[in-house]
């Protein structure tokens, strides 16, 4: 049986086996090594270090496997990545490793079209977001997944049914997770830092978003429905 469809081309053969390689090398430091260190940040930390110049690429390709196989929070390796690097390089390395996991997601669906997504997604989230992400259109998507909380990695697959390009998809990517990373990277450097209290405010605010965005997705839903029937010409 043929691995690759003859009509893919010899550099996405090579990019395809790339992604797999690094994310099969991404799941064994997870499963092995990076877990049972999440929670403590000075191991988490030392074991980041360890890779010296590799750290950030590490980082990132944790980010990008998170998205893809979701085994531990998005928002958890982002407050990581501010106490691990500060909050800019904190904030460059999760949006990157994040933005790429995302476009992997909405691709492979592109490519494999409503299968693959039947068999990665559970049929409840399948039936509550069917449909949804091309209703809202692009601007109701980036006010989706403005909101933590919500499961926008599973609704970047279902964002791969649609005819959107590429390019506009990794806006609204860029543009939606912007805020939420941003307050949680610098949350992890205000840890870092030794300032406890703004770390805590800002993580108590994103818990109190996020439980929000979790049980009212109805509702969430429903009102970006309304904001993208009133913006559509």
């Amino acid at each position: 049986m043929k691995m690759f469809s003859s009509t893919v081309s010899r550099t996405q053969k090579v990019a395809i086996f790339g992604v797999a390689v690094a994310g099969a090398i991404a799941l064994y430091l997870l499963s092995n090594q990076f877990l049972p260190a999440l929670l403590d940040a000075t191991r988490l930390r030392r074991w980041i270090d360890g890779f010296g110049i590799f750290a950030p690429a590490v980082f990132v390709l944790l980010q990008i496997t998170q998205v893809i196989f979701a085994p531990i929070p998005g928002q958890l390796l982002a407050l990581s990545g501010g106490y691990l690097f500060g909050s800019l390089y904190g904030t460059i390395y999760s949006l990157l490793g994040v933005t790429i996991g995302s476009s992997i997601a909405f691709l492979l669906t592109k490519r494999h079209g409503r299968p693959l997504v039947e068999r990665l997604l559970h049929e409840d989230m399948i039936a509550g977001f069917d449909g949804f992400v091309e209703r809202v259109g692009l601007p109701g998507f980036t006010a989706f997944i403005i909101f933590p909380g919500l499961p926008d990695d599973a609704v970047c697959f279902l964002a791969g049914l649609t005819e959107w390009r590429l390019r506009a998809f990794l806006v609204a990517i860029i543009v939606g997770r912007f805020p939420a990373y941003v307050l949680t990277v610098y949350a992890g450097g205000e840890f870092a830092s030794g300032r406890f209290v703004v770390g805590i405010v800002l993580i108590g605010v994103l818990v109190v978003v996020s439980i929000v965005g979790y049980f009212r997705q109805t509702a969430i839903l429903n009102w970006v429905s309304q904001i993208e029937r009133q913006i559509r010409p």
